[in-house]
């Protein structure tokens, strides 16, 4: 194989898991966004957790494509984990596969919280009415699974941090790119141990998540969209 031959190799498979990264991002997003606002929004009230309860007993099909929506978000990340560390690992072998890594334990510790939350439905399957001590455990179930995440979040955080950093050291992505992960994994890192260590002054920081939404979506619609060139081979693919 020639060395022209090889760069347009090299480019092509660099395009390629970038389409494929892009595509399973897209996925993430839509999974996670509908799960968490547009079936746990709908279904829990952070007021009344008897209206929770009812919700859930009224909209069963629903809850459960929450959980069913969270578990392909799951296959997704850990797909994407291995995307990414074979895109990035030409950066730096090192850095890429600590992204890999952490990025890997969130979706351990994430897919071992969704546990907590098809325990709620198993709950509330017995065949007895609802009574103070099923609110109770509904709640912690509902809180463990929240927490759960959050957990996860610290480590997505730290994967976004060595991401964003491959992202800027490449010749192939855009550095503002890398710039909004790495902004995005403060956000990410700050609220959950926020959420954590001062779960009253949690309120603060949500406007902020506005920032890992941005920068991801961006990096999404990169991948899926824009053009995989590296410079150094800019002049003998001209």
């Amino acid at each position: 194989m020639t060395t022209r031959d090889h760069v347009m190799q090299t480019d092509h498979d660099i395009r390629l898991l970038g389409r494929i990264g892009g595509l399973l991002y897209l996925v993430i997003i839509v999974c996670g966004i509908g799960s968490e606002v547009f079936i746990r929004g709908s279904l829990y009230d952070d007021m009344d957790i008897s209206v929770t309860t009812a919700n859930i007993l009224a909209n069963s099909a629903l809850f459960k494509t929450g959980f069913l929506a969270d578990s392909i978000m799951l296959l997704c990340d850990v797909a994407i984990a291995i995307v990414l560390y074979l895109l990035f690992r030409q950066v730096d072998k090192t850095l890429a596969l600590s992204a890999m890594v952490f990025r890997l334990v969130q979706a351990v510790i994430i897919g071992m919280s969704l546990l907590f939350y098809y325990a709620a439905y198993l709950l509330l399957t017995i065949d007895a009415p609802p009574g103070e001590q099923t609110f109770t455990m509904l709640a912690l179930f509902i809180d463990m699974h929240a927490y759960g995440y959050d957990l996860g979040l610290i480590f997505f955080g730290i994967a976004n941090i060595a991401l964003g950093v491959l992202v800027i050291r490449s010749d192939f992505c855009p550095r503002p790119l890398g710039y909004g992960l790495v902004m995005a994994a403060v956000v990410y890192v700050v609220g959950s141990y926020m959420k954590f260590m001062a779960a009253v002054y949690h309120s603060f920081v949500e406007p902020a998540y506005l920032v890992p939404l941005l920068a991801e979506l961006a990096f999404c619609l990169w991948f899926l969209f824009g053009k995989f060139v590296q410079d150094k081979y800019a002049g003998q693919l001209a």
